[in-house]
């Protein structure tokens, strides 16, 4: 039998496994979803205790509570949230739809045992959707670092340039922030979660062609937002991020709050003076960073992003409301499907009311007004942090402006700040679109001529009312070793076969020799190279 090791050697063995790097840079992403059961929202690991209480089936062990899905995937409990996560996926063309996509197979195993578990024992369960995480493995060595360039600097930069575009594409309007997390070989990116797939896909290509791009840059430092045509919001300062290390752009850091406001309404000052609205600042970006987009996108995908940049296909930003599939994802949004809000534009109204009457209660203009309080919360407190800075200086060197009565931003103390859109009636915030979804999916960036002389010759006449035209989307070289690890089958290693028996995080793998049972820890990396090796 093989022998137990203690808590030292344990120890020792974790260390040396968490500085285990995979051979190819990779991507991954998880998403967090609160639990209503019985329309009353619980802490799933108090209720259940572990992911396996409602799996019907045997899955494979990884750390702690989690488990290893059928799909390569992976999940968890996790500070009152069920927690979905993808595999490591290698960076490549395509890569960011291969990570969604998989991302969604999770969720849909997921969804379909809650649906089992609601059957046999007789409760309703519905998962809220809270967050997801994009995840880029940051490679460059130690050696090569600098304080000016750095995981920390980096993620700092980030904080900088991702909110804007990033909140175009991935949020909505209910959404508080843009988050940029240093985690020790990767970014970590931190935003709502998007529930209609092709979105995903467009969002999870944006950040992951921006991050890239900027991780091979010779310096980190902020002094290059001067010098680049990429524009932010001038006097906007990211704060410390609410969980672990990192920084968090959210609305209140804004003059007025991003995701309330117009998006295609140019009051928003950059760095360089200019007045842009929303729309234009995320297209800007993003055209800036167009060669390392495409690099990992897809044309489907990179057409969508454009096309919602330039405002020929709606965003999220631009809904009445936050979309009803957050509050039911599984059953209102799933791999597959397009959510109801973009199929029908007009039809937005009438469809979603009746749910977000029943599950949210808060109307869109009560959370305006909320998140307007939360402004001057944040207004009030950061004044008395400098108002007690100041208190310490000499009097001559006292900047004039904490000698004023007023705060910085020129609104009297006692006043609370207004809503922008109070008058305004949800009529006005339904631009003249199109009615039919797929009339976004047929935008393209090429010249009109060229686009005929292709349809011209095209072999599938029909359109398909799905989110990624998947049809021909092969899976990555690291998925199909999660694949065969949860297959059940054994791997041949010179006259030995072992079967896989657990996970030891994201990139090792644990067997057990048929015949004696000795335990053997084995990298992603390796299994990679013995993929014909499996029996």
């Amino acid at each position: 039998m093989p022998r137990t090791p203690n808590s030292k050697t344990e120890s020792v063995a974790d260390k040396l496994l968490q500085k285990t790097r995979l051979e190819m840079p990779a991507i991954g992403m998880e998403s967090e979803f609160n639990v209503w059961i019985d329309e009353i929202e619980v802490d799933p690991r108090e209720y259940w205790g572990h992911p396996g209480a409602f799996i019907d089936r045997p899955l494979l062990p990884r750390e702690k509570s989690s488990l290893q899905l059928p799909t390569g995937g992976a999940v968890y409990f996790d500070r009152g949230v069920i927690e979905v996560v993808t595999p490591v996926i290698e960076i490549a063309p395509h890569s960011t739809a291969r990570m969604v996509r998989n991302l969604w197979e999770q969720i849909g195993f997921v969804r379909d045992q809650l649906t089992k578990w609601e059957k046999a024992n007789g409760h309703t369960v519905r998962l809220k959707a809270y967050s997801t995480h994009y995840n880029i493995s940051y490679e460059i060595p130690k050696r090569e670092q600098s304080p000016k360039r750095n995981e920390k600097a980096l993620a700092l930069l980030l904080a900088y340039i991702l909110p804007v575009p990033v909140m175009l594409v991935a949020s909505n309007r209910r959404s508080t922030g843009v988050g940029v997390r240093p985690r020790g070989g990767r970014i970590e990116v931190t935003v709502d979660f998007t529930p209609d797939p092709g979105l995903m896909i467009a969002a999870a290509t944006l950040i992951v062609g921006i991050v890239r791009e900027v991780m091979s840059w010779p310096t980190y430092d902020l002094s290059v937002l001067s010098k680049l045509p990429i524009p932010v919001v001038d006097g906007v300062v990211p704060g410390k991020h609410t969980t672990r290390k990192g920084w968090l752009t959210k609305d209140f850091h804004y003059p007025s709050s991003p995701y309330t406001a117009d998006v295609n309404a140019r009051i928003w000052k950059t760095q360089f003076g200019e007045t842009m609205s929303l729309r234009t600042m995320a297209s800007r970006t993003a055209w800036y960073f167009r060669h390392s987009i495409r690099k990992y996108s897809d044309p489907f995908s990179m057409r969508l992003l454009f096309a919602i940049l330039s405002g020929r296909a709606p965003s999220l930003l631009e809904l009445v409301d936050r979309p009803a599939a957050y509050d039911d994802v599984g059953h209102l949004c799933r791999w597959g499907q397009v959510i109801h809000e973009l199929k029908n534009w007009e039809a937005e109204l009438g469809l979603m009311q009746s749910k977000r009457q029943a599950w949210e209660r808060q109307s869109i203009d009560e959370y305006v007004v909320d998140r307007a309080k939360a402004r001057d919360i944040h207004l009030t407190e950061m004044e008395t942090v400098a108002d007690a800075k100041s208190a310490i200086q000499p009097p001559a060197q006292r900047p004039a402006a904490r000698l004023n009565s007023r705060p910085s931003n020129g609104r009297p103390r006692s006043r609370a700040p207004l809503s922008r859109r109070r008058n305004d009636t949800p009529g006005k915030l339904l631009p003249q679109r199109p009615s039919q979804y797929l009339d976004r999916r047929a935008t393209s960036l090429m010249p009109a001529e060229t686009t005929n002389r292709r349809r011209a010759g095209e072999r599938r006449r029909k359109n398909y009312n799905t989110p990624f035209p998947d049809r021909r989307l092969t899976r990555s070289a690291y998925e199909q070793v999660f694949l065969k690890l949860v297959s059940g089958g054994k791997l041949r290693v010179g006259d030995d076969l072992y079967s896989p028996i657990g996970m030891k995080g994201w990139y090792h793998a644990i067997f057990r020799r048929v015949s004696d049972g000795a335990e053997r820890l084995m990298t992603i990396d390796q299994l990679l190279e013995r993929m014909n090796d499996w029996q």
